[in-house]
């Protein structure tokens, strides 16, 4: 069985991300939100729920600590939030990180408001840490999985990406943590 935590487990994307992966048959899910009330109760079922704040070093450390594989889904004050992951991860011996940040955090000038998002990626990137870093473009909730990938330094194509889409792609590095290793990829819908 994996253990997996997903932290920002009360998000819009997180609650895509919850149904993908428990559909998997050998994925044991921690849920970490601020407010455990956040997340449905259907989605809650069968999960391990913990309520705690990524910018609380020992709650962080707390929740990490046995897992498999992180995935971080959170917005706000990213860099200490990140910080305290990749410091619990490096402390705990768990190595691989799944993270969302954003298209555009390669353009220049950088748009103030994806600043946070570049300094998660930056520092998963100098971390250490096995990671996969996904840049998605803005999320619909479209009833589609239908995504394309761009590597780091590949101009950044495609349209907005259902949040199913992006659960799905999730789900396949869940399953197979092997592959996408190192990569930070852009996601989008092809078009």
């Amino acid at each position: 069985m994996k253990k997996v935590l997903i932290i920002g487990a009360g998000g819009s994307l997180a609650q895509y991300v919850i149904e993908a992966l428990k559909e998997l048959n050998d994925v044991t899910l921690t849920l970490f939100a601020r407010n455990k009330n956040s997340i449905a109760k259907q989605l809650a079922d069968g999960c391990t729920i913990v309520e705690g704040n990524a910018l609380n070093y020992a709650q962080v450390k707390a929740a990490i600590g046995g897992q498999d594989i992180v995935y971080v889904n959170l917005a706000g004050n990213l860099e200490p939030m990140v910080q305290n992951i990749v410091k619990a991860m490096q402390e705990t011996g768990v190595r691989r990180i799944i993270a969302i940040s954003s298209i555009g955090i390669y353009d220049e000038p950088l748009r103030s408001v994806l600043i946070p998002y570049r300094r998660l990626a930056d520092t998963i990137e100098a971390s250490g840490l096995v990671y996969t870093i996904l840049r998605p473009d803005w999320f619909t909730n479209a009833n589609e999985v239908n995504y394309t990938l761009t590597q780091k330094g590949e101009p950044e194509t495609g349209t907005a990406i259902s949040r199913k889409s992006i659960a799905a792609f999730v789900a396949e590095l869940v399953q197979h943590k092997e592959v996408h290793v190192n990569e930070n990829l852009g996601i989008s819908k092809p078009g």
